[in-house]
């Protein structure tokens, strides 16, 4: 009987190295449901970065009202979340690879939870740029981390493949702008009149909650990412975060840790040093690449959907109500549902078009707004509104998702979270930018300033058109497991030639 038994047991797959790691999670082998808990915590940190950086979007007249802020004082306090994001972008993309993506998780809620606190009751402008610096450092430190769990917890291609899930922090930064938006319209709605001053500190201190709720839940289910164990060496620990997260109950191979000590199987633990890889061979084009569109991408999206209160009621004459409610109403109707679609149709037809498409949307939207300036009939006004939700739907289909499908798929394993931690370098640098000039240039030029932001989505499009390269159902991890990284470029421009 017990022959019987043992000869119809299924099988247990093998590692013998860390590449066996990487082929399991790609192939999709899942059985068990914390592999899914672990991409939804992971959404969980995006939605608070996207909470803390567009919180603020309402309060800006109020604060330069109750602490006296000239137009460069403003843009120095709305600014200073996007200045932390630049150090711990780089700062968390380096420990992202090197102490690993659980660790970083688990530390940098904290930021989130002390900052918004301190936001919340902040007595003068230092205060509260302060605050905001040291969330800025939370979100650079998170969005490295965040990009390498949704790439190394999804099977290489299909739906809910690697550039589907990566592509999902699209739109859960739009229904986390969306949800600022609905506590703005509560506040607004429920504040006595003489307590409105009130609103933005109710609306920045809300996001400790969501951050609380993480640091309760992530203990029971978050996992170091299997294939950055299994490339650290540690091959036992990614054979229990396989059987944990993925229901894949494999073994390892006896001899395994003498292949693992071999020189071609050497652990890839980053160093400093490492970031050169991201200049070097391949990488360096791939590297120029979303280094540029993300900069491109995100100085005109900060400019554009950060100021949208401003855009709406100053530039379209509208009301605080209407200003709260077509704010809502374009984020989620068109930025969010591009998104969505972005997430949906990459794994069939690739970041590449998509991109290309979306930066399209957002220079003709640009143009024609800086063409009409301000509305003087309600034609004008109604066309005006679609041209914003063009821009936010392209920026949603297209760079807003797949600039980061770039950063987090153009790299394996071993370096991902410097390649992610140096685009969010990048983005948060443009983020800065943006949104220190756009008050500025708002009150200096008014709707012309909208010739100035379309040079951003010019400068994406023909650099993606320049620079072609689809991640999409690419096995980049590949590359951690040869001598060195690939001096050319794989057949790329099409899904299917990935």
């Amino acid at each position: 009987m017990s022959s019987i038994a043992s000869s119809t047991a299924p099988l247990r797959p093998v590692i013998r190295r860390a590449s066996d790691v990487s082929n399991l999670v790609n192939n999709g082998a899942v059985q068990g449901a914390d592999a899914r808990i672990v991409v939804a915590i992971a959404l969980g940190g995006v939605f608070l970065d996207a909470y803390d950086l567009g919180a603020l979007a309402f309060g800006v007249k109020d604060i330069s009202r109750e602490f006296s802020l000239t137009p460069a004082g403003l843009g120095a306090v709305t600014s200073a979340i996007t200045f932390g994001a630049v150090i711990g972008a780089f700062i968390g993309g380096y420990l992202t690879d090197r102490i690993g993506r659980y660790r970083v998780f688990m530390a940098d809620m904290l930021f989130f939870v002390v900052a918004a606190i301190v936001c919340a009751l902040a007595p003068n402008a230092w205060v509260l740029g302060g605050a905001r610096f040291v969330m800025g450092l939370g979100v650079g430190i998170d969005l490295p981390v965040a990009m390498a769990f949704l790439a190394e917890f999804s099977r290489l291609r299909g739906p809910g493949n690697k550039a589907s899930r990566v592509a999902m922090w699209c739109p859960v930064w739009y229904a986390a702008i969306s949800v600022s938006y609905l506590l703005v319209l509560a506040g607004f709605t429920f504040l006595p009149a003489d307590h409105s001053n009130l609103l933005w500190r109710l609306t920045l201190g809300f996001g400790a909650v969501p951050a609380l709720i993480i640091i309760a839940v992530r203990s029971r289910y978050m996992s170091e990412s299997p294939v950055w164990a299994a490339n650290q060496g540690d091959l036992e620990s990614a054979a229990r975060i396989l059987k944990k997260s993925y229901g894949i109950d494999a073994v390892v191979a006896p001899q395994a840790a003498s292949e693992q000590s071999a020189p071609t199987a050497r652990p890839l633990r980053a160093r400093w040093s490492s970031y050169g890889a991201l200049f070097q061979g391949v990488y360096r084009r791939r590297t120029i690449l979303h280094t540029v569109m993300g900069f491109a991408s995100s100085f005109a999206y900060n400019a554009v959907a950060f100021g949208l209160p401003v855009i709406i009621a100053s530039f379209l004459a509208q009301n605080v109500l209407s200003t709260i409610l077509a704010s809502l109403v374009l984020n989620l109707c068109f930025a969010f549902v591009g998104g969505m679609l972005a997430v949906k149709y990459v794994p069939k037809w690739g970041a590449w078009p998509m991109t290309v498409i979306g930066y399209t949307f957002q220079f003709v939207a640009l143009l024609m707004l800086a063409v009409i300036g301000r509305p003087g009939s309600g034609a004008e006004v109604a066309i005006s509104l679609a041209m914003l939700a063009l821009f936010l739907f392209g920026q949603g289909m297209g760079p807003g998702s797949h600039t980061m499908t770039y950063a987090s798929l153009s790299y394996p394993t071993s370096i991902r979270g410097m390649g992610v931690g140096l685009h969010q370098t990048a983005v948060r640098t443009a983020s800065t930018i943006s949104l220190f000039l756009f008050p500025v240039l708002a009150h200096a030029l008014g709707t012309q300033v909208f010739w100035v932001i379309a040079v951003a989505p010019f400068i994406g499009l023909v650099t993606l058109l320049t620079l072609r390269w689809e991640p999409s159902n690419y096995d980049v991890d590949a590359e951690d497991f040869g001598a060195e990284a690939p001096t050319s470029e794989p057949a790329s421009g099409s899904v299917k030639a990935a």
